[in-house]
């Protein structure tokens, strides 16, 4: 059964932008900062908003719904959106007179400002600065909405004048409950382990799962677990949890073997703890292992991000583990 979106003729349009909710009650999890933006579209009184919280949980979706009910048909007049990785516009923000001609060349309701402050990209001090008088002189006519991940590297000239909105990452099940919705919009063929593939692959981020989803669908035409980790290309969770099971049993060959399959696969080394990490989090051991087994990995995985990221690492890891498993069997 192909999908009805893939026979329309034209370039299909990415799921995540055809279902994004345009109402703040429709956004799904993050109950409580849900119900503030519900009270600040009700009351109709915004205050300059920081949106924080990691990608994928609904924050750039929050404010453009919130500016939707508030604006109404004026919306799309009132509202000037940037991103701190779009360099048009972002490192004009020192010069205020490009700022003030942009303010002035929009009938300005609010001015809904999507920053992303990610590891990488992100806007300067200076540029804050600028940004904060920015935000002093246009205060009567216009707020301003930053969503980033870490509210940390906003100055806190910025913190004080905006009201803080924290998102967390999404639950299984409600990343699960807008899949199917999603699935019978779309009339995806799909087995229930396909969906679970996709709900391990996106770690909580609904954008991740609904691109996840698409990708699978629009490649093989149907979603089950191995055509979904073949389009994401991430360590199959059944190998890692294999090693988890032959470090406990006491077969550390074996976990070695299977370790040196997905390195020759081509797998970093970041990616094959990461995915040993989070299964290590959800396996069924006792509570003192599981702890000792999450510290040495934690421990393994900052010396990968510092760059040694060896194939005689991660076996280094899996040793550690048989040590602290052979102590945990010892007492």
């Amino acid at each position: 059964m192909a999908s009805s979106s893939s026979s329309s003729a034209g370039p299909e349009i990415p799921w995540v932008e055809k279902y994004r909710p345009t109402k703040v009650a429709d956004i799904v999890g993050n109950e409580d900062a849900v119900a503030r933006l519900q009270v600040i579209a009700r009351d109709g009184n915004m205050p300059n908003l920081i949106l924080a919280g990691p990608p994928g949980t609904g924050k750039t979706t929050s404010i453009l719904a919130l500016a939707h009910e508030l604006l109404g048909p004026n919306y799309r007049e009132a509202v000037l959106e940037l991103n701190a990785s779009d360099d048009r516009y972002v490192k004009y923000f020192p010069h205020s007179d490009f700022v003030h001609y942009l303010l002035e060349l929009v009938y300005v309701y609010l001015l809904c400002l999507l920053l992303s402050y990610g590891m990488k990209i992100s806007m300067t001090s200076g540029a804050q600065q600028a940004l904060r008088r920015t935000m002093e002189i246009y205060s009567n006519s216009t707020r301003f909405g930053l969503a980033c991940n870490t509210s940390s590297k906003i100055i806190e000239p910025i913190q004080s004048r905006c009201a803080l909105v924290r998102f967390a990452r999404l639950s299984d099940q409600e990343i699960l409950g807008r899949l199917m919705v999603v699935v019978a919009a779309e009339q995806v063929p799909y087995v229930p382990e396909g969906l679970e593939a996709i709900i391990f692959t996106a770690d909580g981020d609904m954008r991740q799962a609904l691109n996840n989803l698409q990708a699978t669908n629009s490649g093989f035409g149907f979603v089950n677990q191995e055509n979904v980790f073949k389009v994401c290309d991430q360590p199959h969770p059944l190998h890692v949890k294999n090693m988890v099971r032959q470090v406990i049993e006491g077969k550390f060959d074996d976990a070695c073997a299977g370790l040196k399959k997905l390195y020759d696969l081509g797998y970093s080394p970041t990616d094959i703890i990461t995915t040993l990490f989070r299964i290590i989090k959800n396996y069924d051991m006792p509570e003192y292992l599981k702890l000792e087994f999450m510290k040495e990995t934690g421990f393994a995985h900052m010396r990968i991000c510092d760059g040694v990221g060896s194939y005689l690492q991660l076996c280094g890891l899996l040793a550690k583990l048989a040590l602290v498993r052979e102590t945990a069997k010892a007492a």
